[in-house]
């Protein structure tokens, strides 16, 4: 490396630390109260007040904070204080203040709600409501915007709002409390589709006749009767004649404000409505052109009033009359400020208790930190300094990693940190290419700094090999996964990227300024493994043999079990987790089950590895979990059942994702057939692709044997498998391609064996040191990120052997133990030389 080009990689290398080092910052959330008291521009007595009521609230319900601040705040105006986050266009200044305050003191790394606890919510819009937008792509982008203002009300921190695919939304919630998760779900739900339409002037005539004209159709107002209480007692219903479109296209998306108010005769509250001009003039010229006729008032297709026009109504403002609770009528009038345009319906549902999440967090970090241990002493030991030296790659992998995330809203789930935990053992793969490559050179007698220019230059086709098909698995993640399956995807697509730059540059930098010093004289390491002569290929018909006949045992029984194999996230369903104070036979939990009137239950206890906790894990048809909480609840008080996980997954989702798995999966193995294809031989293209099928299907016939049951974060691990397994794969067959390009004489069956005894040390390091972090996942890492490592585990296992008797065997089987094209001009100079 030049004197010009290393003082370049290092300004990029400071550079871009220094940037990964501010967009963390702060890496953990700050206090909310004091923020909000340093971010003020203004400050008086009232204002020290709120911060002392603030204060004094939190001691007393230290878990909302917001709530708390809300309630200090009262009647207060806060934009004199923050006159810079006010917004003219937003009804509740205050909230949205606060809303602004809160994401300035939250974490630049945003925690998934399995991590932090919450509830997230994935909503469809019926797309045949939006014949009539141009762009149906900026219509939902519309919807994610209105969405976002209805949920601003909850005071949740950093809330989570994004478009899956061509008509859904995902709505991810974190911290909500128990007490605003069903009028969360109320208010998401509501399209709030206000439309004003007239009703028929004959249309009590034509009704009891029952005449339905053209253009109109039936609505039926329904109204709770109530007694002198105030409570309901009974429900009357009218039939109106209504057209079937809103009267000169007035909708909600002309309403500017709305409120709640009391009707100063009944008591009951109403909703006040107030259009913007265009909207009012158009109520004006509806209103004086039908005086005398009833307007109907219609939202999501129910009527809720249509009174009758007595007068032009000139001001621009109207109210809504219905048969309302207060509650609802301040849901009702928050979804009317910020209507869609189209309905929705609600498709999943998941929530996970803030207890649970802490759980995650503290097991997700053990686990990190076992498994980031394990793999930096076992470098240190065995590549000495040089090893060293890879450690200080991997802590700056670690942070510009994490900075990528934090600047591009990444979420830090569960699956994220096992993809970081993975990142880790994977980083090491690229390190020891190079360090075992520099050992041959210096094997050979070149000098230190010949070697090393060496070593990298050689490793560098294979670590752009190897990384490129791994990247193959893990951008299809992104693009065809759902939920967590993305977010690992993502986590592990931009570590293998960061990967090569420190592997590739950051060590070499450091390496090239010790040679020009002098201070590096030699390269010490300790061997393990040196100069094996195994013949490998002797065994691989049984070994392909039996391997395959425990791939038929596997997937034969996984197909005996049926059903039982898919989770909610593939059959559908609602599946809680329940804590417990007194354990209850699961027989009686079935039968009290099957009095409720719901069919068959899944239904285990199960003990966290990480923590030692058990739960109780239900799992019934989709909609029914409510029911069996509460039922549950009343049956066994004893027990003392508390809800700490719930996930209501619809039919079409489970379908959805199990289509998106398969999908992805032939995309990645179709990807790398053609690229090994294109950069080795069409038969080598056949077995890496043969291999990572057998890798697949073994994994999973284990999997399946050891009874557990399909989940979205396995789709992630059966993919990284795909990635790890061609990964291991590429560095055989390179070395296999440049044993024949060196002309090296023999047999092609001496050849493979040659290569696979030339890698056996860095397949033996590479396997291990992901292994190593992998078991401190399946033993710290708890939840279902246990699931995860053992389908891992079992897939470093089933790799490392597949690239061996797998994919290397059907290469040699495919040319009939014949040499290839590969190389053959070499051995064809080889054997005129010797004739000669």
């Amino acid at each position: 490396m030049s004197r010009n080009v290393w003082r370049f990689c290092l300004v990029i290398t400071v550079l871009l630390v220094a940037w990964a080092l501010q967009s963390i910052y702060p890496p953990t959330p700050r206090d909310l109260i004091e923020t909000f008291r340093k971010e003020a521009e203004y400050t008086d007595t009232n204002f020290n007040a709120i911060v002392e009521r603030a204060l004094a609230l939190q001691q007393a319900n230290t878990n909302q904070p917001f709530q708390n601040l809300l309630a200090a705040v009262g009647t207060s105006d806060l934009s004199k204080y923050f006159p810079s986050l006010v917004d003219e266009d937003v009804a509740d200044q205050n909230r949205h203040i606060l809303n602004e305050i809160q994401r300035k003191a939250a974490s630049r790394i945003k925690l998934g709600l399995d991590l932090q606890g919450g509830t997230s919510f994935l909503v469809s819009m019926d797309t045949n409501r939006l014949a009539n937008v141009a762009d149906k792509a900026h219509a939902l982008e519309q919807a994610v915007e209105v969405l976002r203002k209805r949920v601003d009300r909850f005071g949740v921190a950093e809330p989570i709002l994004q478009p899956q695919g061509e008509n859904r939304i995902l709505i991810q919630l974190p911290g909500l409390s128990d007490a605003d998760k069903e009028s969360a779900k109320n208010t998401i739900k509501k399209a709030a589709f206000l439309e004003f339409r007239l009703v028929h002037p004959e249309s009590d005539e034509l009704v009891r006749q029952g005449i339905i004209e053209p253009g109109y159709e039936l609505l039926r107002e329904k109204r709770r009767k109530r007694d002198r209480t105030g409570e309901p007692d009974s429900q009357i219903e009218r039939v109106y004649l209504v057209k079937k479109g809103p009267e000169k296209g007035l909708t909600g998306k002309y309403v500017e404000r709305s409120g709640v108010f009391a009707d100063p005769v009944t008591g009951m509250p109403k909703i006040s409505l107030r259009f913007n001009s265009e909207g009012a003039a158009l109520f004006a010229d509806i209103t004086r052109e039908n005086v005398g006729r009833l307007l109907a008032i219609v939202l999501d297709g129910e009527l809720y009033s249509a009174p009758r026009i007595n007068e032009p109504i000139l001001g621009g403002s109207c109210e809504i009359s219905g048969d309302f609770d207060i509650r609802e009528a301040y849901e009702l009038a928050n979804v009317l400020q910020n209507p869609l345009e189209a309905p929705v319906q609600l498709e999943e549902e998941r929530s996970v208790d803030p207890s649970l999440g802490r759980d995650a967090i503290q097991s997700g970090i053990k686990a990190s930190i076992i498994g980031a241990a394990s793999v930096v002493v076992f470098m240190v030991v065995y590549y000495l300094f040089a090893g060293l030296v890879a450690n200080v790659a991997l802590l700056l992998n670690i942070i510009i990693l994490l900075g990528v995330m934090c600047s591009l809203g990444t979420t830090l789930t569960v699956p994220g940190i096992a993809g970081i935990v993975l990142t880790i053992g994977m980083a090491v793969d690229a390190n020891v290419l190079v360090y075992e490559r520099i050992r041959e050179e210096l094997a050979a007698g070149k000098s230190v700094r010949g070697a090393l220019a060496s070593g990298y230059s050689k490793a560098f086709g294979t670590i752009l090999d190897s990384n490129l098909t791994t990247l193959i698995s893990s951008i299809i993640l992104i693009f065809k996964g759902t939920g967590p399956v993305k977010g690992f995807g993502v986590t592990l697509t931009i570590g293998l990227i960061v990967n090569m730059f420190t592997s590739l540059v950051v060590t070499r930098l450091v390496f090239d300024w010790l040679l020009t010093r002098g201070w590096l004289k030699g390269f010490p390491m300790l061997r393990l493994i040196h100069g094996t002569k195994l013949n490998f290929m002797k065994h691989a018909k049984i070994a392909f043999a039996v391997s395959w006949s425990i791939v038929l045992i596997g997937n034969a029984y996984g197909i005996y079990r049926g059903r039982e194999v898919l989770g909610v996230d593939f059959a559908g369903g609602d599946r809680q987790g329940i804590r417990f104070a007194q354990r209850v036979e699961v027989e009686e939990i079935r039968r009290a089950i099957r009095e409720l009137g719901l069919g068959e239950a899944t239904i285990q206890y199960q003990k966290d590895p990480a923590t030692g906790h058990e739960s109780l894990q239900i799992t019934t048809e989709v909609g029914s979990g409510n029911k069996v909480y509460e039922g549950l609840k009343s049956r066994f008080p004893q027990a003392g059942f508390e809800r700490i996980s719930l996930d209501q997954v619809g039919a079409s989702v489970g379908r959805e994702i199990q289509t998106s798995a398969i999908v992805a999966s032939l995309l990645a193995m179709f990807g790398i057939l053609v690229y090994v294809a294109f950069r080795y031989e069409f038969s080598f293209a056949v077995g890496a692709v043969m291999a990572l099928v057998h890798d697949i299907l073994m994994t999973l016939g284990w999997f399946f044997i050891s009874g557990r049951q399909m989940s979205a974060p396995i789709v992630a691990a059966v993919l990284t498998i795909i990635g790890f397994s061609i990964n291991d794969t590429i560095v055989i067959f390179d070395r296999i391609r440049e044993d024949l390009k060196l002309g090296v004489r023999g047999s092609f069956t001496d050849i493979i064996n040659k290569a696979l005894n030339q890698t056996l040390s860095r397949t033996i390091i590479t396997s291990g040191t992901v292994f190593l972090a992998t078991m401190s996942l399946y033993l710290f890492g708890g939840g279902a990120v246990n699931d995860f490592a053992f389908t891992f585990l079992v897939g470093i296992l089933t790799g490392t052997y597949s690239s061996i008797y797998i994919a290397s065997a059907l290469v040699l089987w495919w040319h009939k133990g014949e040499r290839p094209k590969i190389g053959a001009e070499v051995v064809q100079v080889q054997e005129a030389v010797a004739k000669a």
